[in-house]
C-alpha cells in the first residue's frame, strides 16, 4: 500500500539528487522524504475523514455523554472519548472546568485529560502503518488501561482539594446544546477546516520529528544504542525523562520511534518516550495550572511517569 512513497523517494534521492544508495546522507535524505510524504498524505486522509464523522462531536457534547454515569460506565467511556476527540491543549481548561460543572468525578476527567493526548486516531493509524497494527492495538489497550486505572487512583486519594478553587464556584447551569448543520455541505466543510486547522498546528513538528529520524537513520549507527540503550536496564525511566522536557505530539514523535527501532531499540523503551512527550510535556503542565494546584500536578505527572514505565518494561518483555 505504501510501495508508492517508497518508490517517490527512491526517485528523488537516487536519480533527481544523485545520492548514492547505502550512504549515510542517501539514507538520511531517502527516509526523510519517503516519511514526510507518506505521513502527511496519512494525516490529510486520516484527519478528514475523521472531521467528516465528527462534525456533530462537541465539547460540551462530549461532557452531556459521560455526566450522569456509573463509574463502570464512565471511565471507559472517558477514555474512549478521549482517544476519539483529539482536543487541542487550549481545550482541556475549558473542558475540565465543564466535566467538573456538570458533576463529573475529578477521576473521571482525570482519565479523559490522560488519555486524549496518549491516543488518536492519526497517531494510531501512523503507528500501524509504520510498526504493523499489532503494536498499534497493543499501545491503544496500553493507553486505555493507564487513563483508566490513573484516573480511578487519582480518585482514590480524594484530591478534589488541590483544584484550583475558582473551578468549584463556576455554575454555568443547563445550558441549550446549539443546533448544529449535519448536511453533507457543512461536514464536508467542517473536514476541511479540521484538517486546515490541525495539520497546519502539527505539521512543523511532524517534519522535525521525520528529521531526527532521518539523521538517526542515516547517521548514527546501531552500535550506538545497542551499546548504550538496548541492554540497559534504566533505558525504559530515562526516556520517560527525556520525553518530558520535549514538546510534540504523537504523530510527531512517531517518526523518530520508526527510526529508533530499525536501530535496534527495544519497542517498549521507543514507545515510552513516545507516551511521555505526548502525554507529560511541560507546555501541557503549564495550562493545566490554571486549573490544577502545583500538588495535584505533581501527583498526575508521577502517576503518568510510572504507568510508563511499567507499559514500557511490559512491551519490551512481550517482544523480546
Amino acid at each position: 500500500m505504501f510501495a508508492v512513497f517508497t518508490r517517490l523517494a527512491d526517485l528523488i534521492a537516487w536519480n533527481l539528487l544523485g545520492l548514492t544508495p547505502g550512504s549515510r546522507l542517501g539514507e538520511a535524505v531517502h527516509f526523510f522524504i519517503e516519511d514526510v510524504t507518506k505521513i502527511f498524505f496519512l494525516l490529510t486522509v486520516i484527519v478528514f475523514l475523521m472531521g467528516f464523522l465528527r462534525a456533530m462531536i462537541a465539547p460540551e457534547k462530549v461532557r452531556e455523554l459521560v455526566a450522569g454515569r456509573s463509574r463502570f460506565v464512565s471511565y471507559p467511556l472517558a477514555v474512549m472519548l478521549g482517544a476519539v476527540t483529539p482536543f487541542c491543549s487550549c481545550s482541556s481548561v475549558p473542558l475540565f472546568i465543564g466535566f467538573l460543572e456538570a458533576g463529573i468525578p475529578l477521576g473521571v476527567t482525570m482519565a479523559f485529560l490522560i488519555a486524549s493526548p496518549m491516543i488518536n486516531e492519526v497517531a494510531v493509524v501512523l503507528l500501524g502503518a509504520i510498526m504493523g497494527w499489532k503494536v498499534a492495538a497493543l499501545y491503544v489497550i496500553a493507553g486505555l488501561t493507564v487513563g483508566i486505572l490513573g484516573g480511578l487512583l487519582i480518585e482514590a486519594l480524594k484530591l478534589e482539594k488541590w483544584v484550583e478553587d475558582y473551578v468549584w464556584q463556576i455554575r454555568m447551569g443547563k445550558v441549550a446544546a446549539p443546533k448544529v448543520d449535519t448536511s453533507l455541505t457543512a461536514r464536508l466543510a467542517f473536514a476541511r477546516a479540521e484538517v486546515k486547522e490541525i495539520v497546519g498546528r502539527i505539521w512543523t513538528f511532524v517534519l522535525l520529528g521525520v528529521a531526527v529520524g532521518a539523521l538517526l537513520h542515516g547517521f548514527v549507527p546501531a552500535s550506538f544504542f545497542a551499546q548504550y540503550a538496548a541492554g540497559n536496564p534504566f533505558a525504559v525511566p530515562l526516556a520517560a525523562v527525556i520525553g518530558i522536557p520535549l514538546y510534540s505530539n504523537a504523530s510527531g514523535v512517531i517518526p523518530i520511534v520508526e527510526s529508533l527501532i530499525g536501530k535496534g531499540l527495544p519497542i517498549g523503551t521507543v514507545l515510552t518516550l513516545m507516551m511521555s512527550v505526548a502525554a507529560i510535556s511541560l507546555p501541557e503542565m503549564i495550562i493545566l495550572r490554571k486549573v490544577l494546584k502545583p500538588q495535584l500536578i505533581a501527583t498526575f505527572t508521577a502517576v503518568l511517569f510510572v504507568s510508563f514505565i511499567i507499559v514500557g518494561y511490559l512491551f519490551n518483555g512481550l517482544f523480546t
